[in-house]
This record gives structure tokens, sequence and C-alpha cells, in this order.
């Protein structure tokens, strides 16, 4: 199993992950591909976004999935790039997945 790294187009974090989980994210979002917390708040907003439609989930379900995701990653250009907070919480969050990645490959062997 190859594991690749992506980078979500919302808010530019990365995230290592399988090629077939990186084909199923960008299946279910127009050929993107979004990291679990931004795909969870595009869900959540085109749930909304649904349910404000006059017959629930009709043929326009495709156009409200466009619309929350292109106004999540409006959201995000917004307020990440600006914030050093995230580019903090960024770094925290590379060091303890390579940190995470070198204990699973160390203690591997140890049986």
């Amino acid at each position: 199993m190859e594991i690749e790294s992506a980078k979500c187009e919302c808010c530019v974090l990365r995230e290592d992950c399988t090629a077939d989980y990186i084909a199923s994210v960008k299946a279910g979002f127009g050929g993107r591909w979004l990291c679990g917390l931004c795909s969870e708040s595009v869900r959540d907003e085109e749930a909304k976004k649904g349910r404000s439609g006059a017959c629930g989930s009709g043929s326009g379900s495709g156009s409200a999935l466009e619309e929350s995701v292109r106004d999540h990653m409006s959201f995000c250009g917004k307020f990440s790039r600006r914030n050093p907070a995230f580019r903090v919480a960024d770094g925290m969050r590379q060091m303890l997945l390579r940190r995470r990645s070198s204990d699973i490959h160390t203690s591997s062997g140890a049986c």
C-alpha cells in the first residue's frame, strides 16, 4: 500500500493517505482533494443548502456541493494564509505526523 502526500485545496494542510483514499475523496468533491476537517465543513454546508431548497436533494445537489466547496475555499483563503496561528498549528501537525510515522517504523521491527 503506497502512501502519498495530498494537499487540501481549501486550507492547504497536507495529509499522508493511500492513493485509493485520495481518489475516493476527489470523486466526492468534484476532483478536488479536501482534508477531513474541510470535507466535513463542506458536507455540513451542503446539507444546510439542500434543506433550504424547494424539494430536498433533487438535481441541484451537485451545484449545492460545488457552491459549498467554493464558499469554504473562500473562507479558508480569507483566514488561514494571514493567520500566524494557522502556520504554527500546521507546523505542529506536520511534526507530530512525522514523529508518529517514525515511531511506527521503529516499533514494527520490535517483534
